[in-house]
């Protein structure tokens, strides 16, 4: 069985440890876990292993934030993908910074790179875990806050709670998507 995780942020410097790249965050914590690393190929940075006779496929599209449906629906076709083992990994403002919500299916909410993703698909069923950021920020600043630094407080917090969404990861491919919302959408 295949899986396909796609973390979402934006490529380059500007953007590393940004709060908005929290999805490329996870992958690259899930990769690190698996000992594999990450190649450029098409629209996409991309890394592959096996974990109890499953196929991981990990992306970072390098197509930015807002055209990531055109990465996922790539690797989706060409790695022959069913849309229920598809996982978009990224931030959310709606959520409080730390907490993370599991869903199989659902709305863009605001967020430009699911907005995408739900434009090229032609719907939201697909399961996203939603990292919170929070929303401490003023209005009209969204932008600048999502793609700003972490706070010291956040930086030190990060670690742990990017395993913690590794670990949601592993549940939603593992012990399936029902049994992983009830376990970490507290």
């Amino acid at each position: 069985m295949n899986f396909l995780i796609a973390g979402l942020g934006n490529i380059g410097e500007e953007y590393l440890d940004t709060r908005h790249n929290v999805g490329f965050n996870v992958a690259d914590s899930l990769a690190y876990k698996a000992e594999v690393s990450f190649g450029l190929e098409r629209l996409a940075f991309h890394a592959h292993y096996r974990s109890r006779g499953k196929n991981i496929h990990l992306i970072k599209p390098t197509t930015y934030m807002n055209l990531s449906g055109k990465a996922v629906r790539y690797w989706m076709t060409e790695l022959k993908i069913a849309p229920q083992n598809l996982l978009v990994v990224l931030d959310d403002i709606a959520i409080p910074f730390g907490s993370v919500r599991l869903r199989g299916k659902g709305s863009d909410g605001g967020h430009n790179g699911l907005k995408d993703i739900d434009a090229t698909f032609g719907n939201g069923n697909y399961a996203r875990l939603r990292f919170g950021i929070g929303g401490n920020f003023p209005k009209g600043a969204q932008a600048h806050f999502v793609l700003g630094k972490w706070t010291a407080d956040e930086a030190k917090q990060l670690p742990d709670l990017i395993s913690k969404s590794c670990d949601a990861v592993n549940a939603f491919m593992f012990e399936g998507l029902e049994r992983a919302m009830t376990k970490y959408n507290k």
